[in-house]
């Protein structure tokens, strides 16, 4: 027996890093999709673009740890992602919660889609030290949702869907959120006194973003991604073609633009619509970026 899940890619409009300090986030499921095989095999294999191993945490340590947290028999897994690797688009919690889907799927472990969250965020923190629930929530139950980290499974409102163009810009260039986020935990335990009421601004974002989204209000949402890009930049996950990529796309039209996920490098979100997201997409590519235009999606992991 075959089994197939996807799961789908995220993007952040409020919300990264501070999550991880028990702040609210904002974030939205996207038309970029993994996708994960599973069927039971003689030989545990892991397949993707990376390579073909067995259970090796140096080329495939998330999906090593779904087979190995779930104690299953040896089965033969095959990956194939839309979403670029190390670009904050939440790539490594799409493939953990498609591969969970997949297994539970197979082996009939009963998880609901509740528990296939809890796990996968377990997992994404096993492997990278520290992570939110952000990702592997929203990959896992799709949507536009506003996260508010701490309790379990975390406390989440589904607000309306976000619905105009969303353009990526992709760097190209690798982000480790591992190394981000420690890079940010030592800037907070030396200034405390700084970073605390940063977290606290970048928390209020996604209060005062909750009413812009339900009404449509995107100009709104735009103005606050704009800000809290330029806190982003303050806690040193910004970088020199980031930022180029941000004041572009604001200059060809867009609502708002912004770093999503950890940074460093990887990706920048802008919002816009019609001819105004055609301005973004061109821009972007003519600054040496890769433009990627999708949408919010509501469906989060499914068999496929």
């Amino acid at each position: 027996m075959t089994t197939t899940h996807s799961a789908p890619g995220k993007i952040y409009l409020f919300g990264e890093h501070a999550v991880v300090y028990g702040k609210r986030a904002i974030a939205s499921a996207i038309n970029l999709r993994t996708t994960v095989t599973v069927r039971e095999s003689a030989r545990m294999t892991i397949a993707s673009l990376l390579g073909t191993t067995g259970i090796d945490y140096a080329v495939h340590p998330y999906i090593s740890r779904c087979i190995e947290s779930l104690s299953v028999p040896a089965v033969s897994i095959k990956i194939d992602s839309e979403i670029p690797v190390g670009s904050g688009l939440g790539s490594s919690a799409a493939a953990v919660i498609a591969t969970l889907g997949a297994l539970n799927s197979e082996f009939d472990l009963g998880m609901s889609c509740t528990a296939i969250a809890e796990a996968g965020h377990a997992i994404e923190r096993e492997v990278q030290g520290a992570a939110s629930p952000t990702d592997t929530f929203v990959s896992t139950m799709g949507g536009t949702i506003m996260i508010t980290p701490g309790a379990s499974p975390p406390v989440s409102a589904k607000l309306r869907l976000i619905d105009c163009d969303i353009v990526i810009g992709d760097t190209r260039e690798f982000s480790s959120t591992k190394e981000l986020v420690g890079d940010v935990g030592v800037l907070h335990e030396r200034y405390p006194v700084i970073m605390n009421p940063i977290f606290d601004t970048i928390d209020c974002f996604s209060e005062i973003g909750v009413p812009l989204i339900e009404k449509g209000d995107y100009r709104g949402v735009g103005e606050l991604m704009n800000i809290n890009h330029g806190l982003l930049d303050a806690i040193g996950v910004g970088s020199a073609k980031l930022s180029r990529l941000v004041y572009v796309a604001r200059d060809a039209g867009a609502w708002g633009a912004k770093i999503t996920g950890a940074g460093g490098g990887g990706c920048i979100v802008a919002l816009a619509r019609g001819v105004a997201a055609d301005s973004v997409v061109q821009a972007i590519s003519d600054s040496g970026g890769h433009a990627i235009a999708t949408s919010a999606s509501e469906e989060g992991v499914a068999a496929w």
